[in-house]
């Protein structure tokens, strides 16, 4: 490092703005980089392959980026973050050491007990504060913050009104994959460059535990990646993206999506860059409102809402578990092949093919087949935390506690998201070869996922009967004539994917 730092920035490996928190006034010539990569984590758990290497490649380039620019890079290995910290502190002593505030809540008290000096994180377009203040006593509701955002950033309005007249286009974007052939965007290849071939080398030598397929090219790691994965989408999946954001065709893995939830996750890109380029994009037309207004909601609605019910909820948030779930992963989230669902197998390998599959798979199929059975809350969290490369503490705690499995009782979300196989069938084609029938609830070709919906309904009849979006269902369920059958089979469905037998 060079003799004149008087201060130490860290940089963990989630925040790689070049101008966000800390690094907006950072200086070659005072300030140091500090960036500690921590055993203890890369060795906690087994890591989806893509996921590990992106994040360690990422923050290589963003440190070579950084000494290009004047800075003195320290690069520490060390047991744990903490340890790393101190061994820094030791080598320089009475040198502050600085950082953007985490975006996790364990790595921000970790950082607060150890005495580094925490600048506001500015990299979402919502202050955490901001998001406190609006509704102090509960959450508010996601439509009504996303009209709210719309209105203070001004996006998508004309005179105070929404353009195209309406707040949302959620009916016109729920199409199920079209039956004809679809000319989707060709997915962007990020060929390796030497930096990214050393890091997935010391990940090999290391013999650090990873599970999935090894990367070859579709993950970018470094921000003009990112750069060129933004204007690719905004070329090719922007004006057809709306209609079919919910869809899960078969000739395609990434439908018309941005891909872009790991960099901005990262800190390679950020959030206002992004909507800006869109509006510039659907400013030059061609890009219909249906699109432009579905990838905004994304954007300013969805992504801020989670990051700020993250911050809001306690610290014993991710430990809910209102609906008493005890029951183990099923095993074909570790090995596809452990099923015949054809649903739960094609999602699975294509997790662990790309460390990725959009958020209908994420919520519909894993998470509805997680909520249904009963499986324990935290085993599909932790699973969804190594295997994704867009994972974070603050996107996945909201989304699987509070909207997948219903964890928190209904803090988060008016309802839990349980659907039956129809759901799949008409969104999906993976039904037509599948050996379990969708429109069957009882019998061993039934569709496990329509035998768990039914069932779920009828065991928790007390928690969703007055639940005025829930209790025409539930009502259904209990007038059921064959509900003994139903909860017979549904004990052998969950039984049987828990030894991956089904």
């Amino acid at each position: 490092m060079q003799t004149r730092v008087t201060r130490l920035v860290l940089v963990p490996f989630d925040q790689l703005s070049r101008d966000r928190g800390v690094m907006r006034d950072a200086d070659p010539v005072t300030d140091g980089i500090l960036m500690v990569q921590s055993e203890s984590m890369l060795t906690s758990r087994r890591w989806h392959a893509q996921r590990v290497h992106l994040v360690l490649s990422s923050a290589a380039h963003h440190a070579q980026a950084l000494r290009a620019r004047g800075f003195s890079v320290h690069e520490v290995t060390a047991p744990t973050l903490v340890q790393g910290i101190a061994a820094a502190r030791a080598a320089r002593p009475g040198v502050p050491v600085v950082a953007t505030a985490p975006r996790s809540r364990p790595l921000h008290l970790a950082l607060e007990r150890a005495g580094v000096d925490l600048v506001a994180d500015d990299s979402f377009l919502t202050p955490r504060a901001d998001f406190a203040s609006w509704s102090p006593q509960r959450l508010p509701v996601m439509e009504a913050f996303y009209r709210r955002q719309r209105t203070r950033l001004g996006i998508l309005m004309e005179d105070g009104a929404p353009v195209g007249g309406q707040w949302n286009f959620d009916a016109a974007n729920r199409l199920p994959p079209p039956k004809t052939e679809q000319p989707w965007p060709e997915p962007l290849h990020h060929p390796f460059d030497d930096l990214d071939q050393s890091v997935w080398d010391d990940i090999m030598k290391r013999g650090l535990p990873v599970v999935g397929d090894a990367p070859t090219g579709t993950w970018a790691s470094t921000r003009e990646g990112a750069l060129r994965q933004l204007q690719h989408f905004l070329e090719t999946g922007l004006p057809g993206f709306g209609p079919y954001e919910d869809a899960i065709p078969r000739d395609t893995w990434t439908v018309n999506h941005s891909l872009l939830s790991p960099y901005l996750n990262l800190g390679l890109l950020d959030p206002d860059e992004v909507v800006a380029a869109a509006l510039a994009r659907h400013a030059e037309g061609g890009v219909p409102v249906e699109s432009i207004e579905a990838f905004v909601r994304q954007l300013v609605g969805w992504r801020e809402f989670v990051n700020g019910a993250y911050w809001a909820a306690g610290p014993d948030y991710e430990e809910l578990n209102a609906l008493d779930a005890d029951r183990p992963l099923p095993l074909a989230y570790d090995d596809p092949s452990l099923t015949r669902m054809e649903c739960l197998r094609s999602t699975v390998a294509d997790v662990h093919r790309r460390g990725w599959v959009h958020h209908i798979p994420r919520l519909m199929i894993l998470s509805n087949l997680a909520l249904t059975v009963g499986v324990v809350p935290q085993s599909l969290l932790a699973w969804m935390r190594r295997m994704f490369v867009d994972a974070a503490d603050w996107v996945m705690v909201p989304n699987i506690i509070g909207m997948g499995v219903h964890a928190d009782g209904g803090v988060m979300m008016t309802k839990p998201y349980a659907a039956g196989g129809a759901y799949v069938n008409r969104m999906s084609r993976h039904c037509g070869t599948c050996p379990f029938d969708p429109r069957k609830r009882t019998g061993p070709d039934a569709c496990p996922l329509t035998t768990l919906y039914w069932d779920f309904l009828a065991r928790h009849a007390d928690e969703f009967g007055r639940n005025p979006r829930m209790s025409a269902q539930v009502a259904n369920a209990r007038r059921l004539t064959d509900l003994a059958d139903v909860q017979q089979r549904a004990d052998e469905v969950r039984d049987g994917l828990a030894v991956g037998a089904l």
